[in-house]
């Protein structure tokens, strides 16, 4: 097959290299340094599979700046270029997504367009109408910051919103590709597989927030968070994952997809789905507050990431309460050796690490990191399992 993939994020980047075991793949990004260290078998982004296949395999991928001539003789062409959340809108921005489309009709209009960019339920159905096209359809991914391209190699499913033959090809070439043997393989339309994104990651960011309210609830009534935990997740309805309190949830997907399905509820009666989107607000506001009660001079911010072995901080949580400290006038440095620029959010960025230690009253850290042992009584964290 001739495969152009849309985007080197970790959706595009990801579903590039594992087809391209296989497949000729041309990966197309608009960011010159992205293009360039790809073609240099060095990968953008944190994560370990994606490095090694970048340096280890034989993958038949070309990545380029331009796709328009890569699209002329395509038989698949995925989409994953990013869609950000506008509040004021209460929409995704698929501006992005609709230019590749327009790009790509104007040579080839006989390619299937696989959209795997996050987008509202009902998104493809409107495409479709809007151009007039079929060959198009929505396969969401269920992708790990830090682990993507693992994620690809064992998925947990192939979600297709089509059933057409053109749909059974793209499921058949992405589980050949795939290490995991028997993986399930679904098909639904296009609205349905829309709408299993949006409600899969919400359903994970409800889990997020409901140990991080028991995690509030126990530390304000002065109990072990940590047994309550045990004890509930022993039960195997629930289990023993995903279950380690953080400042909130973040990153790339959570947090505007959970808002995008609230929006998509307009005219819908509900009040969980609210609720998750107001309850991962308060658990910053709560994290905030403790730090405050601590009367610090300056407070430390240790990492912008996520989670552990990811170079991302995309709206991440610890964001949200470094903000509400700022905001109560208490001086904040930050403490990120990924950043080149000498200030975030008008916070200086610090990167001596014994500096830093030493000019903090404390320190605020999502997840654990031994280097701060040293410096354990200014530490506030509620990391409890020292895990994501």
């Amino acid at each position: 097959m001739n495969i152009v993939v849309v985007g080197a994020g970790y959706v595009g980047l990801s579903n590039a290299l594992l087809l391209a075991q296989k497949n000729n793949v041309t990966l197309v990004e608009i960011d010159q340094n992205k293009v360039d260290l790809i073609n240099a078998h060095k990968s953008p982004i944190v994560d370990k599979e994606i490095q090694e296949f970048l340096s280890e395999r034989t993958l038949y991928l070309n990545t380029v700046t331009d796709g328009s001539e890569a699209y002329v003789d395509a038989d698949f062409i995925i989409i994953a270029t990013p869609t950000n959340y506008y509040t004021e809108l209460r929409h995704f921005d698929t501006s992005a997504v609709e230019s590749v489309i327009e790009s790509i009709l104007a040579v080839n209009s006989r390619a299937t367009i696989v959209i795997k960019s996050t987008i509202p339920v009902g998104y493809t159905n409107d495409i479709r109408k809007k151009y007039g096209i079929e060959n198009i359809f929505f396969a969401p991914e269920f992708l790990r910051e830090g682990k993507a391209l693992l994620d690809c190699l064992y998925p947990s499913r192939i979600v297709v919103g089509a059933d057409t033959s053109e749909a059974k090809t793209y499921a058949q070439m992405m589980k050949e590709c795939c290490l995991k043997e028997d993986v399930p393989i679904l098909y639904t339309g296009s609205t349905e597989a829309e709408a299993v994104k949006l409600f899969a990651n919400t359903y994970l960011a409800m889990r997020v927030s409901f140990f991080n309210e028991l995690d509030t609830y126990a530390e304000l009534k002065g109990l072990n968070a940590r047994q309550i935990i045990k004890g509930v997740s022993l039960d195997p309805r629930i289990g023993d994952y995903y279950n380690n309190p953080s400042f909130g949830y973040g990153g790339y997907c959570l947090p505007k997809d959970t808002k995008q399905l609230l929006a998509n509820y307009d005219g819908v009666p509900e009040s969980l789905i609210r609720a998750i989107v107001d309850s991962n607000r308060i658990r910053k506001t709560h994290i905030a507050d403790q730090i405050i009660k601590k009367n610090p001079s300056v407070v430390g911010i240790y990492r912008l990431t996520m989670k552990a072995d990811s170079d991302n901080f995309r709206q991440s949580a610890i964001q949200g309460v470094m903000k509400r400290v700022k905001g109560t006038g208490v001086k904040v440095v930050v403490y990120e050796p990924t950043l080149a620029e000498d200030e975030f959010f008008h916070s200086q960025i610090i990167r001596d690490l014994d500096m830093f230690k030493k000019m903090c009253d404390v320190i605020l850290v999502n997840r654990v990191d031994d280097k701060l042992d040293d410096v354990k009584e200014k530490v506030y964290s509620r990391d409890l399992f020292t895990r994501d």
